[in-house]
């Protein structure tokens, strides 16, 4: 029984609400700079020579900075239900291409030192930084 007073809401405005909900909330990978946000961690980074690895899920990239040594080999991992790419957001420095559901891909971080942010090609709100150091 609703409250006295309460409208009721169509099924269509009930799914378009969560639908809205659930896009903002994959957009908000931080940068708001208000007191709520939880202080940054540390900047993952690969050791000299090894390897390292972004993961892709909930149209986020994790980790969304990373710090690597000239020509490591970087894998990215799509969890998610949808393709996605990595791709240098200047200069097309890196490209892994279309990366489908469950897929993997691979890349080699350029040889000049310097911070290279990224995009998913498909999804341009999702944003990243590799600093190659």
């Amino acid at each position: 029984m609703p409250f006295p007073g309460a409208r009721s809401r169509s099924p269509r405005a009930v799914l378009l609400a969560a639908v809205l909900v659930t896009l903002l909330a994959g957009c908000s990978g931080g940068g708001g700079g208000g007191s709520s946000s939880p202080s940054p961690s540390p900047t993952p980074s690969a050791p000299a020579g090894g390897a390292a690895r972004v993961t892709i899920d909930n149209f986020t990239f994790t980790p969304a900075a990373l710090t690597v040594a000239p020509g490591t080999e970087v894998t990215v991992v799509n969890k998610d239900s949808v393709a996605h790419t990595l791709t240098a957001a200047k200069g097309k420095v890196f490209d892994t291409g279309t990366i489908g559901p469950g897929k993997t891909a691979t890349f080699r971080a350029p040889g000049k030192a310097g911070a290279y942010p990224y995009i998913c090609t498909i999804h341009p709100f999702m944003k990243g930084t590799l600093t190659v150091r």
